[in-house]
């Protein structure tokens, strides 16, 4: 840097990646701060706007007590190390009666290392990928996740729907790929689309009118066998004012007695009563690729038991799923969802599919050790796989969970779908899964399948 250049910013520019990094300094450089947070009922959220500033939120009874002039002089300390990203003098610190209250309608997580201490971000779109829903306990619910498009993810879905009707199981599908819709075309003819779709459902929701269409959102595909295959559009047959309801399904409901349920809320509640009238035996829910609202419903709200990431080899891929793991990791809730993760290889290519899948294994091993890996030897922790009931074990000795990079049983582990010239550049996907036969599902869908129907016998078998 030039000399001219220096004087300019004398002092180290912070930005807002390093706006955490900062309140941690002057967490543990303020030792006032741990005798104001010594009680069990003492909390402290540092909250983040709209806009990336800070201020502190405390409890209501500290406003007019004697500590209140010690907070006021360590949040005045704490402005003046985030510069721009610090609130004016005097508003730096907002009182709320209750935690609970002061955390509505944000994402927020506790801060490394302390354990009344909360991040609290207000974000300008619904989706929380901080908050990890318990795995449902009832129909398996299996997601197909990508963090880049065109990878193949809704044919893979459709071919797994179709393999699983092979076997005389009851099949629920959700394309809940709102803004890319498509899936349903692959599973119906047009004359069997139904009247109605998920975003129907979500609109009338909040005007008390969903009853009505409820009946009419579901239809039966003509690519059952054995068993059946329901599946839920994103639109109707007829898909009307589309673009003008995509805008509002992510409004949160506003309830009679004023609280508020949110989109991904209302979007579980339809998922629940499509489960209690159908009764399937597993619901496959199609979602959208990238990291938004969609991705992080179905991924982290809607309890899903296993989480299908489609992975292609490249920097964007692995560099997308790292800042996805990060984040979980960050928010600690890492340990809640990394058992429920798989990695799928994706359009394997014909030339060289060895080499192609041993370079994806190694990529996707080391973003998993660098980030949802515990720090050990895998050596050090005896056998580890995925149990009957799907959910991954560690054996002999319970210090951890990590894998041999060459292990066939662990999550980063690529699951292969590979290329297949009959499917590309396709008219209708429908026509092609119509004349399509087990053998040749087995030969390109083979290890996708096999490890979904072996999850789906595992839970029930659980």
């Amino acid at each position: 840097m030039s000399k001219k250049l220096f004087e300019q910013f004398p002092e180290p520019i912070l930005t807002f990646d390093l706006i955490l990094p900062e309140v941690q300094k002057w967490l543990k450089t303020d030792s006032g701060l741990n005798d104001l947070l010594s009680n069990d009922d003492d909390w402290l959220l540092v909250n983040r706007d709209l806009n990336g500033r800070v201020r502190l939120i405390l409890p209501e009874r500290i406003k007019e007590s004697e500590q209140r002039v010690l907070w006021d002089s360590l949040a005045s300390n704490l402005m003046q190390r985030l510069g721009k990203h610090a609130y004016p003098q005097n508003t730096e610190i907002l009182f709320e009666t209750n935690r609970e209250q002061a955390l509505q309608g944000a994402t927020s997580y506790l801060m490394e290392a302390f354990t009344n201490i909360w991040v609290v971000d207000r974000l300008a779109t619904a989706a929380n990928w901080a908050r990890i829903a318990p795995e449902t306990e009832g129909v398996p619910r299996i997601v197909f996740f990508s963090i880049k498009g065109g990878v193949g993810r809704s044919t893979a879905l459709a071919a797994t729907a179709w393999s699983l009707a092979q076997e005389g199981k009851r099949v629920l599908v959700l394309d809940l790929d709102l803004e890319s819709p498509g899936l349903s075309s692959a599973l119906l003819p047009q004359e069997r689309q139904p009247v109605y779709g998920i975003t129907d459902w979500l609109i009338e929701d909040l005007v008390d009118n969903a009853d009505i269409i409820f009946e009419s959102m579901v239809a039966t595909s003509n690519l059952s066998h054995d068993g059946e295959i329901h599946v839920v559009p994103a639109h109707g047959a007829d898909h009307g004012e589309y673009i003008a309801k995509l805008g509002r399904v992510w409004m949160p409901k506003l309830q009679a007695d004023g609280t508020r349920e949110s989109w991904s809320s209302r979007l579980n509640r339809l998922l629940q009563n499509l489960e209690e009238r159908i009764k399937p035996d597993v619901t496959l829910i199609d979602s959208r690729s990238g990291i938004d609202e969609i991705s992080s419903a179905c991924i982290t709200e809607l309890g899903a038991n296993l989480i299908l990431l489609f992975a292609l080899e490249g920097k964007q891929t692995w560099n997308g799923y790292r800042m996805l793991f990060e984040q979980w990791l960050r928010a600690g809730v890492a340990e809640q969802i990394r058992e429920r993760l798989q990695v799928v290889g994706a359009i394997v290519p014909e030339l060289d599919r060895v080499g192609y899948l041993t370079g994806l294994r190694e990529h996707s091993y080391e973003v998993f050790i660098d980030t949802l890996y515990d720090e050990i030897e895998p050596s050090m922790i005896g056998k580890v796989g995925r149990s009957i009931d799907g959910t991954w074990k560690v054996g002999d000795i319970n210090e951890g969970w990590n894998f041999d990079e060459a292990d066939e049983t662990a999550p980063h582990h690529p699951w292969a779908v590979n290329w297949q010239r009959s499917f590309a550049g396709l008219l209708s996907l429908q026509g092609r899964l119509a004349a399509i036969d087990a053998q040749e599902v087995k030969s390109i869908f083979g290890a996708l399948v096999d490890g979904v129907s072996n999850a789906v016998d595992g839970k029930e078998t659980s």
